[in-house]
């Protein structure tokens, strides 16, 4: 067993989301577990990179209300207690609405090769409106 008291929390990569994000790492990658695990703050309009997982992603709003979005034009509108899921090679994108911050606990099974995330180009201003527009609120 370990225990672990805390993790120390750490600005997001700018070349993978917009905005200010912030992590605090809960599971990292580790043989023979394979599970990821992160609590991610997103500050008002913050959001990541359109990205994709080799196994799939869940989601679990923890705080605020959030936007999860897939290529097919698919949004989420997510409320704290809310678990919006991500199939495996799905290309989507998740945030904070343009007035409200949203926590989430991020959970991904890796690969062999580590987490298995693909990360891709920003969203667009206007993707991000649009979906703004169209969450199933």
């Amino acid at each position: 067993m370990e225990h672990i008291t805390s993790t120390p929390t750490a600005k997001a990569p700018a070349e993978r989301f917009t905005g200010d994000v912030y992590l605090n790492p809960i599971q990292t990658h580790s043989d023979p577990a394979r599970l990821v695990a992160s609590l991610v703050r997103f500050t008002p309009g913050a959001r990541t990179n359109w990205h994709s997982h080799v196994k799939g992603q869940t989601l679990y709003i923890t705080d605020g209300i959030g936007l999860v979005a897939a290529r097919d034009g698919s949004v989420a509108l997510a409320t704290a207690g809310q678990t919006v899921t991500c199939p495996a090679g799905e290309e989507h994108w998740h945030g904070a609405t343009d007035t409200t911050l949203m926590a989430h606990i991020a959970m991904l099974v890796g690969d062999e090769n580590g987490d298995g995330t693909t990360w891709l180009e920003p969203v667009t201003d206007e993707q991000y409106a649009a979906a703004l527009k169209s969450g199933d609120r």
